[in-house]
């Protein structure tokens, strides 16, 4: 596809892209290089928690980015400490990593982890995840994920990350040995299905890690930052992880994630952990905009009325097509079909005219929506009249 002066060729082929270049966008909605708009109920895979350009986001890099980008991260710099500041004042967590993926993040709480084992559990290494999790594309985070036929795509895997049965209890006992250093898993396994973890697991795991003396580690880079309607989600269980990672919503369209961690976790030294933009003022600048909008009286309040809204109206489309149900958390939720044609439903609803229609299709069964946190309940209805003209044909 040409695009000007330039082709689409130049990129590598990392997914397939349909032939249309997005030019702009705002709150719900983009616009392409024809002038064609499109509801996003994807937001970049839940990564624009406030929607596309939100001023507040563009007023945060605009001034941050007249007075400083980057001075390294070997100094300290105003945003990168507010931040920080107020991700440890709202969490059980007592400091904080900047990276600027959530694969990265991921990758530092697995170092973490084993560093912590090396220093308290005789060198103990193997962490306890999970089938059909996704922890990110980096070699070590596709080992720790149960996705499946990733233990084969770049083959040898790293070693060390046994799967235990997500929402079993058991199932994880059975796997903790004198190597095991920590269990890892999401909330609300996002890419393998929007499946929440029953609030009795969440426990239980917490109970269980703390018996036998091992971490549990929260992957939060899909269900953080509001996402379920909580700022985290494993506050719905009322319990506190030793190891949290953040990304996605943290940075509101930007890169940038987060490895938040307990005191007595935090046993990097120089040289362990680092990366040149890390925690840089530009990014941060936008992560202070982002966790004020969260911590705005009433915002978190609202996205959980608007998910409430969503998985009734979901319900109701279900019921009149004879779908098999919803499920997820806040407004991180999944339409159960009752057949394989999710990615059909996904491209016929990109191609409505006169405004298109943005959907994700984790699995064949299944319609992912992970609208912008501050979506509107008319633009709920407007996806939903949408959907059911997509779902009758």
């Amino acid at each position: 596809m040409h695009y000007g002066a330039y082709s689409t060729d130049s990129l590598m082929a990392i997914t397939n892209r349909p032939d249309l270049v997005f030019e702009r966008g705002e709150g719900s909605w983009l616009t392409d290089h024809q002038g064609k708009r499109y509801l996003d109920f994807i937001q970049g895979w839940a990564v624009n928690c406030l929607g596309h350009c939100p001023p507040e986001i563009a007023a945060a890099l605009t001034a941050q980015a007249g007075k400083l980008l980057n001075p390294s991260p070997a100094f300290y710099n105003a945003p990168m400490i507010e931040l920080a500041g107020l991700l440890t004042a709202h969490s059980c967590f007592d400091r904080v990593f900047f990276a600027n993926t959530g694969a990265e993040a991921n990758e530092g709480a697995i170092k973490l982890a084993r560093k912590w084992g090396q220093l308290n559990r005789d060198g103990a290494f193997e962490i306890i995840t999970f089938g059909h999790s996704f922890h990110g594309r980096t070699l070590a985070t596709m080992s720790a994920s149960g996705k499946a036929g990733w233990d084969t795509i770049f083959a040898p895997q790293v070693s060390g990350f046994p799967k235990a049965v997500y929402n079993d209890i058991a199932s994880v006992e059975a796997l903790i040995g004198p190597q095991t250093v920590a269990v890892m898993l999401e909330p609300v396994q996002g890419e393998g299905g929007v499946i929440p973890a029953d609030i009795d697991f969440l426990k239980a795991l917490r109970a269980l890690t703390q018996a036998r003396g091992i971490l549990l580690i929260v992957d939060e880079v899909q269900t953080g930052v509001g996402r379920t309607g909580k700022l985290f989600a494993h506050e719905h269980a009322a319990i506190e992880p030793d190891i949290m990672t953040l990304g996605k919503g943290i940075g509101g369209g930007v890169p940038l994630a987060a490895l938040l961690a307990r005191e007595a976790i935090c046993c990097f030294v120089p040289g362990d952990q680092g990366g040149t933009y890390n925690g840089n003022p530009l990014m941060t600048a936008v992560g202070v905009a982002v966790m004020q909008r969260m911590l705005a009286p009433g915002f978190l309040a609202e996205v959980t009325a608007k998910g409430q809204i969503l998985s009734q109206r979901l319900l109701e489309l279900s019921a009149k097509h004879g779908l098999a149900g919803e499920r997820g958390s806040g407004l991180l939720r999944a339409l159960i079909l009752d057949d394989e044609r999710g990615p059909e439903i996904v491209q016929k609803a990109l191609a409505l005219t006169p405004c298109g229609l943005l959907l994700n299709s984790p699995r064949p069964n299944l319609l992912r929506f992970m609208p912008a946190l501050n979506v509107s309940v008319a633009e709920i209805d407007q996806m939903i009249g949408l959907l059911d003209g997509l779902l009758a044909k």
